[in-house]
């Protein structure tokens, strides 16, 4: 084993990167091709052990929501808080967080996972707990349809040895779960949904969906999320209590993506540090993770950057921000990281968008999201390709008024980088 040298050579690749601006996740290539087995070595040393959270949407919130509550609960959590969520992300991370010799100063790991790179982690280090959210379309190019991706979380959670919690309405999700509760040893829990609420988020056959469908019967849940409460609250039911929270975070997503946090931090931690009230409480300090409904103050204008990736997610949140009142600007680029194939937007309805207007339309693909606002009747003011003019016009154009951007991933990127410019803006999610 040659950790010291390892360690070493990575974390002064890491200075270097830094230095050139370079890719976070380039110096844990580096040490992942000089020590295929540093990464499990030290994260199996963790006496709370690791902790995978997968699945297509919402992944960044929850592991920053969970990261957090289990730090309110006086746990030490190394997490990759760049936002890589492959294997070498998790090892650049890494690099930051332990001395030369290997040592990790964390009582557990909380790792955020890519779906297909999950699998090579797993091949490495088997989680204790793992969290899956959902199965939906995105990045047909990379994982082709939702079984393709659903088989690819069944392999996390086979992997898992100690509990697995999930989403009940989700039916892939929920089959995977009822085959593992009765198939072993494993810890099956859910978290879950009001009937109210559980219309709006509809499962990804739903989408396009005409016949009626059959209701079946879902299995209890350890956490609901039971009720929207204004301006910006939520009440959970956990067992037979009821809670009530109020956010910083914004979007009726990322209340339902607090709902599988508490799920998820309740089956971790020790009995004699689970306090209900002390964990809905610590709910209310938790910010939005970068561009995932984050809010900056130019100008002294409020701006809200939403990450758009999915037609679920598109969906839910042009549902979560309403229009009115707001200047809108939506930008779409096709880089690998986004997924080349943009056909998913005409899943999306943006009729909600129809008595509003978007004030401007950006990224590589910014012709063919006008096109598809086009059939909904939406009227464009501006579209530019060039991401900074298409932000500078924008935010010069409509003084005074509150702003939002709906972005896909590497566009969202480019603009935060655009924004801290002008303001301060948070590196990665801490």
């Amino acid at each position: 084993m040659f950790t010291p040298l390892t360690i070493a050579l990575g974390k002064s690749v890491k200075a270097v990167a830094r230095l050139r601006h370079g890719g976070s996740a380039f110096p844990g290539l580096v040490v992942e091709k000089l020590d295929p087995h540093l990464l499990a070595r030290i994260l199996n040393r963790l006496p709370h052990g690791v902790v995978v959270i997968s699945g297509t949407n919402g992944k960044t919130t929850t592991t920053k929501i969970v990261v957090e509550l289990l730090r309110a609960c006086g746990l030490k959590v190394f997490t990759n808080d760049t936002g890589s969520n492959f294997v070498r992300g998790v090892l650049a991370s890494l690099l930051d967080a332990v001395d030369l010799r290997g040592n990790l100063d964390a009582d557990i790991a909380v790792l955020e996972l890519d779906e297909a790179h999950a699998v090579r982690f797993i091949e490495l280090i088997r989680p204790r707990h793992t969290l899956l959210l959902n199965v939906m379309r995105d990045q047909l190019d990379r994982f082709g349809e939702v079984d393709y991706t659903a088989s690819l979380l069944a392999k996390i959670a086979e992997a898992t040895t100690t509990t697995l919690v999930t989403n009940r309405h989700d039916s892939r999700l929920r089959a995977l779960g009822e085959r593992l509760r009765t198939g072993g040893d494993l810890a099956v829990h859910y978290f879950g949904l009001s009937d109210q609420l559980a219309v709006l988020f509809p499962e990804d056959d739903q989408l396009r969906a005409t016949a009626t469908t059959t209701h079946t019967p879902l299995p209890s849940a350890s956490v609901i999320l039971e009720a929207l409460v204004e301006p910006h609250g939520a009440r959970f039911c956990i067992g037979e209590e009821t809670y009530e929270a109020h956010f910083q975070l914004q979007g009726l997503y990322n209340l339902f993506n607090a709902a599988a946090a508490l799920a998820l931090v309740r089956e971790i931690l020790p009995e004699h540090l689970l306090n209900d009230a002390h964990l809905v409480a610590a709910l209310s300090q938790v910010r939005a993770a970068f561009g995932r409904g984050e809010t900056l103050t130019i100008n002294g204008d409020r701006l809200e950057l939403v990450l758009v990736k999915n037609p679920a997610g598109f969906r839910l949140a042009l549902t979560s921000f309403p229009a009115a009142g707001v200047a809108t600007m939506i930008a779409i680029n096709d880089a690998h990281a986004d997924g080349r194939d943009m056909s998913w937007l005409w899943d999306v309805d943006f009729d909600v968008l129809r008595d509003h207007g978007v004030e401007m339309v950006s990224g590589i693909r910014a012709y063919d999201m006008a096109l598809r606002l086009y059939y909904n009747d939406v009227e464009v003011d501006k579209i530019s390709t060039d991401l900074r003019d298409a932000l500078t016009d924008f935010l010069a154009e409509h003084p005074g008024r509150p702003k939002r951007i709906f972005c896909s991933y590497t566009a969202m990127l480019a603009l935060r980088k655009h924004l801290g410019e002008l303001t301060d803006v948070e590196v990665a999610i801490k």
